[in-house]
C-alpha cells in the first residue's frame, strides 16, 4: 500500500527535486542532437522513421492549402524543433502524431481518381451477421436530451483533452521513457487507422439514416449525426460545421474514437493497476455514445480496440519501462527495465528482493556466531597463555548489505531470530 505519510510525502518532494540521468535537457545547442545522431548505431527499426518522413512529404506536397510559404515556414520550424534538444525531446517522440495529422489534414485533397470505392453495405451486413442485429441503430432508437449530454461529454469534450491529460500524467508518475512510448504508439496507431479508412473506406450510421443503402460519392459532405441535438440544445453549431467540412468523412471503421480511448485506459492501468476498471469504464461509455451519436457501427468499435490493443502490446513487449514497487514520482527511478509487463515486473522485484533480504540475514548470522566463537578462543588463550604470546588475528565481518526497501535496520537478534524462523 502506498506510504502517504508527511515523512513519506516530503522523502518523495526531496528526490523528486534531486538531479537524475531522466532529467529534461535544457540545452540548445543543436551540436549535441547532431553528434548523438552521428553515435546512432543503425537497426532495422529505424526505417519506421523513412516511412514517417515519405508520409509527411506526400502530405505537404498534396495538402493545397496553405500555400507554399505556410508550408515551408511549418517544414522550418519543424527541422528546427527536432535539431534542438531542449524542444527535440518532444517532438522526437511525437513525429508520429505529426505525420497522423498531417494525412488526415491532408485526406480532402487527395485526387478523386485514385481513391477507392467507397463501401455502404459492408459494415451494417456484418453487424447483422456477427452479432445478429444492428446494434447501433437499437441504441440510437430512442434519444433524450439528458443522453444527449452524457454522450456529448466523452465524444465531443474529453475526447480531445484525454490525450495531453494522460501524457501529463505518465510523465509525473510512470516510469521515466513511459511517456514517449505512449507518444510514439499512439501516433502509430491514428496513423494506421488513417490509412485503413483511406483504402477501406466505409459509411458510418448517419450516413444509412439519412442516404438509406445507396451508393455514396466523395462529393458528399459529413454529418454531426446526433451531435446536430447539442449544437440545437446549446445553440451553437460548433460540431455541424466541423464535421461537414471533415477531410476524411467515410473514416467508420476503424473507431479511432475507441482505438484512443482504449489505448488511453490501457497504459494509465499499466501505471495505476489498483483503478484499472475506471479505465475501462470509461472505455465502455465512449463506446456506448459513439453508437448513441450514429458516427460508428459496434464493429468498428472492435476494429478501434484490437488496434489498440495491438499497439500497446507491442509496445509493452518491447518498450515499455516497467514498474517498481514503492516508487510513485518518475524522479524517484534510477535505472529502468524495459521490454515486460508491470504486473510481472512488480512480482519478480519483490521475490527476488525477498530472496536477497534472507540471504543476507542469514551470512550475517553466520558472521556474528563466527565472531562469538572467536572471541570465545581468544578469551581462552589470554587466559590459558602468556601475555606475550598471544597473537590476535583481527577478524573482518562483513557489514549488513543495504537494501534499497523500507525495511527496519536489522539487529544481531532481529537477525538471529530470522533465521531461525527459515
Amino acid at each position: 500500500m502506498l506510504d502517504t505519510s508527511p515523512m513519506s510525502v516530503g522523502k518523495r518532494y526531496t528526490i523528486a527535486n534531486r538531479a537524475t540521468k531522466y532529467d529534461l535537457s535544457m540545452q540548445f545547442n543543436p551540436m549535441h542532437t547532431l553528434r548523438k545522431l552521428r553515435n546512432v548505431k543503425w537497426k532495422v527499426t529505424h526505417l519506421q522513421y523513412i516511412v514517417i518522413t515519405a508520409s509527411m512529404i506526400y502530405s505537404v506536397c498534396i495538402i493545397q492549402e496553405p500555400g507554399f510559404w505556410v508550408k515551408t515556414l511549418v517544414a522550418v520550424a519543424l527541422t528546427v524543433a527536432l535539431l534542438l534538444p531542449l524542444t527535440s525531446q518532444f517532438f522526437f517522440p511525437a513525429i508520429s502524431i505529426l505525420a497522423w495529422l498531417f494525412l488526415f489534414y491532408g485526406c480532402k485533397f487527395i485526387p478523386v481518381s485514385v481513391r477507392p470505392h467507397i463501401w455502404v453495405r459492408v459494415l451494417p451486413a456484418l453487424e447483422n451477421i456477427l452479432y445478429g442485429s444492428n446494434i447501433s441503430s437499437l441504441l440510437s432508437s430512442t434519444t433524450h436530451s439528458v443522453l444527449d449530454v452524457i454522450a456529448w461529454l466523452p465524444y465531443g469534450v474529453i475526447h480531445y483533452g484525454a490525450p495531453f491529460i494522460v501524457s501529463f500524467v505518465l510523465f509525473v508518475f510512470a516510469p521515466p521513457g513511459t511517456l514517449p512510448v505512449w507518444a510514439r504508439s499512439f501516433g502509430y496507431m491514428n496513423l494506421i487507422g488513417v490509412l485503413i479508412q483511406i483504402f477501406f473506406p466505409c459509411s458510418p450510421p448517419w450516413y444509412e439514416n439519412i442516404h438509406g443503402l445507396s451508393a455514396a460519392n466523395y462529393g458528399m459532405h459529413g454529418s454531426p449525426g446526433g451531435l446536430a441535438r447539442i449544437d440545437a440544445l446549446f445553440g451553437t453549431s460548433t460540431y455541424t460545421s466541423t464535421f461537414t467540412n471533415s477531410p476524411l468523412v467515410f473514416g467508420a471503421f476503424p473507431s479511432l474514437h475507441a482505438a484512443c480511448a482504449m489505448l488511453e485506459a490501457l497504459f494509465l492501468a499499466h501505471t495505476f493497476p489498483r483503478v484499472r476498471f475506471v479505465f475501462y469504464g470509461y472505455v465502455l461509455w465512449l463506446c456506448w455514445c459513439t453508437m448513441y451519436l450514429t458516427h460508428h457501427y459496434f464493429v468498428d468499435l472492435v476494429g478501434g480496440c484490437v488496434l489498440a490493443l495491438a499497439c500497446y502490446l507491442f509496445a509493452e513487449k518491447l518498450y515499455l519501462p516497467q514498474l517498481q514497487p514503492g516508487k510513485v514520482l518518475r524522479w524517484e527511478y534510477d535505472t529502468i527495465v524495459r521490454g515486460s509487463s508491470g504486473h510481472t515486473a512488480e512480482k519478480a522485484f519483490a521475490v527476488d528482493a525477498e530472496t536477497e533480504r534472507e540471504r543476507n540475514v542469514v551470512e550475517f548470522v553466520e558472521e556474528m556466531d563466527a565472531l562469538e566463537m572467536a572471541d570465545l578462543d581468544r578469551e581462552w588463550s589470554i587466559g590459558s597463555s602468556a601475555p606475550n604470546s598471544v597473537i590476535e588475528t583481527p577478524i573482518r565481518m562483513r557489514s549488513p548489505p543495504a537494501h534499497p526497501s523500507t525495511q527496519p535496520p536489522i539487529t544481531v537478534e532481529s537477525a538471529k531470530m530470522t533465521a531461525a524462523k527459515a
